[in-house]
């Protein structure tokens, strides 16, 4: 579905009662999240729809005729129509109802948009015979109990459509109500027969009493306006003024304002679309962890350090700042260096083996600072226009507190002893999964809802999920639905490297983003496919990407042997493919490329095991490309979302190319990439200048938004080429050739 800019005014904010005979919902989990006294949700619960009841829209009840001792037939007399005995208890309503897009599962799971956003939403409506129908999209926020409505219009091929402005975060709903109009058959009809000049006087007669029932219906503003239409009407001494009034505008107008819909049909659902902020479809993130942003090599750094960093990150164009876990780190089987499994003197350990004496998931390493030193933190932060964004990694280390309090949270080996994660024949001592399958899972259940809202009452409102795909997906439901009706704006991205149909139902479930595959789609056909499943199938309704071309566990191949082209490349593609991406800094900006060991995606000397001193002054530093290219992203609307993106074909392997533009074709941007970063590469590309609207005679220019060239180009196929060292990327601003009166060439 495209997201398409309202016009003031476009939407009628007439209301109708929100009847829940009507259109019965799904039960709502309880409010502020609790789960005591509950059972557990399961998947087949959450599945089945509640139990549907006869609506107010049905027809009037077909009674049975009652069989008695006088109408029982004898043996010789025929039996009663068995086709009676077949008759429904209701008459079934003559229109229906199918295809209403957007709509994900039958309603199971809402859609996603963001504030402001216009949802056009779209149905298959039939009727017998041929009678004209009428079409409202019903909508309102989920607390509303009263329905806003707006009329649907008929495209094509029995084909209806309608748009709402969402402008408030939460959920909304919406649904569709159709009904056969008796009125508007008749007035399309009368102009037929007036057309033909047939005696009329009957069906103006039919008109009068449609027009009376519709003033008993009206309100009191309405009723002059009626009482004038059916003096008119029914005056016989005037047929010709009769038969004006009768078709005139006016009448429609009134009539529509007070239909009869007393056998209208409102679809079998009522689906729902959660609302997030801008910043969960548009966001830049950079993660960085705190401990290696002291000035001094070797010394742990802090949060007072790291907010000395942030006009160096805010220089860059980021405007989310995501930490690794900021908790007390576990001593028990802590890792060393490299994940040696043998922890020497001084290693300071993975953060995500969270947990010590000082405290668990509420609290904050010493070494970092206090929470006072924190909240500093992200008000600073708020000062550049940066949010703070946490990890949650529900897990623990051996010395996580849960341990000792609440053993029940755990999963037990026959042995006596904790079970620790693995993923065989790997062994991750050091962290102890939650048990989500405990029978105890009420309470561990709130206890992370506390968690969350607490570092949300910190200030926090962004949080990267660790492995998501390793927990109860029911949990993950109902935390996410709880903390959003506590706090609406706040942003789930799930790092889940998983199964495609496993990332695609944790964003059914509820994940604002998710990390995707872009870090292993490095060839052109690769990306192409991907993005393309993406942008154009259903995933678009829900499936928010946010493009990671590094992070702390992954450095692809393509990175690691690329060089700075190579970084360069994937920063444009990740950019300006996905309106959300992400980078792993400063590693990233460094062009850190070396590998653990050949074959591996680990960083060599990785930070989640040691301190790193990073020296951001080196001269191959890439902070001012990614600045540039953060500043391309924010001045061209174009590139702030996902569902416009088209590829345009090149006759070059190599060589990508994409555009993105607004729903006129005013604004276009145009990309360029060479995948290779190693050799020069160049190639014809082609684009379609008809669907643009450029004459195929006249120039047009294409302006380089990453170096400032200009070029004129003519025609659908024009020439690139890209040197990897140099330019590996174009990001192009299409220009329209103008003439001004004084002869001169302009291009805007």
């Amino acid at each position: 579905m495209t997201r398409k800019q309202a016009t003031t005014g476009s939407v009628s904010e007439t209301k109708r009662p929100a009847e829940t005979d009507r259109a019965p919902s799904s039960p709502k989990p309880q409010t502020k999240g609790s789960v005591a006294e509950t059972k557990r949700p399961t998947e087949t619960d959450r599945a089945t729809s509640a139990p549907k009841q006869e609506t107010a829209d049905s027809d009037a009840e077909v009674e049975r005729p009652a069989e008695t001792d006088e109408t029982t037939p004898s043996p010789k007399q025929e039996t009663a129509d068995p086709v009676s005995e077949k008759l429904p208890v209701k008459r079934r309503n003559r229109v229906q109802i199918t295809g209403v897009r957007p709509e994900i599962e039958g309603g199971r799971y809402p859609i996603k948009r963001i504030v402001d956003d216009v949802v056009e939403i779209t149905a298959n409506i039939v009727a017998d015979g041929h009678n004209a129908l009428a079409a409202v999209l019903l909508y309102k926020e989920e607390t509303q109990s009263e329905w806003s409505e707006t009329p649907m219009e008929h495209d094509i091929n029995d084909r209806w459509q309608a748009q709402v402005r969402v402008d408030r975060l939460g959920r909304w709903q919406y649904t569709v109500e159709v009904w056969i109009d008796n009125f508007a058959s008749w007035q399309r009809d009368l102009q037929k027969r007036v057309n033909a000049a047939q005696d009329v006087a009957v069906e103006l007669l039919i008109g009068l009493d449609l027009v009376e029932q519709a003033a008993k219906r009206a309100s009191t503003a309405d009723q002059d306006a009626f009482s004038r239409c059916i003096e008119m009407i029914g005056n016989k001494q005037n047929i010709a003024e009769a038969i004006r009034v009768s078709l005139s505008d006016e009448l429609a107008d009134l009539m529509r304002r007070h239909p009869d819909r007393e056998h209208a049909a409102r679809y079998k659902e009522v689906l729902q679309v959660v609302v997030d902020p801008k910043q969960a479809q548009f966001s830049a993130w950079y993660e960085v962890f705190p401990r290696s942003c002291s000035p001094h090599p070797g010394a742990h750094g802090n949060f007072n350090d790291l907010i000395g960093r942030l006009p160096y990150i805010a220089d860059m164009g980021f405007d989310v700042l995501y930490l690794p876990p900021i908790h007390p780190i576990g001593t028990t089987h802590r890792k060393g260096k490299n994940n040696n499994p043998v922890c020497e003197p001084g290693d300071v350990g993975s953060p995500w083996a969270i947990g010590a004496a000082e405290g668990g998931h509420t609290a904050i390493h010493p070494q970092l600072g206090t929470l006072a030193d924190f909240r500093k933190l992200v008000a600073q932060a708020k000062v550049f226009g940066i949010s703070i964004a946490l990890d949650l990694a529900f897990q623990c280390s051996p010395d996580h507190p849960y341990v000792k309090e609440h053993p029940e949270w755990f999963r037990m080996r026959p042995d006596n002893t904790i079970q620790y994660a693995e993923n065989p024949p790997k062994k991750y001592q050091d962290i102890y999964p939650l048990e989500f399958q405990s029978p105890a899972w009420e309470a561990l259940w709130e206890e992370l809802r506390r968690v969350v809202m607490y570092w949300i009452d910190q200030g926090v409102r962004i949080f990267r999920v660790d492995n998501p795909h390793t927990k109860d997906f029911s949990f993950w439901e109902w935390l996410i639905e709880c903390v959003k009706k506590e706090a609406p704006d706040t942003i789930f991205l799930a790092e889940a490297f998983t199964r495609p149909k496993l990332m695609s139902q944790l964003a059914k479930l509820g994940f604002t983003q998710s990390y995707t595959y872009f870090a292993w789609r490095n060839s052109k056909w690769e990306l192409e496919d991907y993005l393309t499943t993406l942008a154009t199938t259903d995933l678009k309704e829900y499936f928010r990407p946010n493009f990671w071309p590094n992070t702390p566990d992954i450095l692809n191949d393509y990175l690691q042997v690329g060089g700075q082209p190579a970084f360069k490349a994937r920063l444009v593609l990740a950019a300006t493919l996905s309106s959300s991406y992400g980078i792993y800094g400063p590693a990233f900006e460094l062009c850190e490329g070396q590998p653990v060991e050949i074959g591996s995606e680990e960083y060599l000397n990785s930070e989640k095991y040691e301190i790193r001193h990073w020296y951001l002054d080196a001269p191959h530093n890439l902070k001012h490309y990614i600045a540039q290219v953060n500043k391309i992203r924010r001045e061209n609307v174009v590139l702030q979302s996902n569902d416009n993106l088209a590829f345009y074909p090149t006759d070059n392997e190599n060589i990508i190319c994409y555009g993105k533009h607004n729903d006129d074709f005013s604004e276009i941007l145009i990309v360029v990439v060479n995948l290779d970063p190693n050799w020069v590469q160049s190639g014809w590309l082609k684009l379609p200048i008809d669907e643009f609207a450029l004459p195929p005679e006249r120039p047009f220019q294409v302006h380089d938004l990453l170096d400032n060239r200009r070029y004129l180009w003519t025609g659908s196929r024009n020439f690139v080429q890209l040197e990897p060292h140099t330019a590996p990327a174009h990001i192009f601003r299409l220009r329209r050739y103008q003439r001004s009166e004084r002869d001169f060439d302009y291009y805007f």
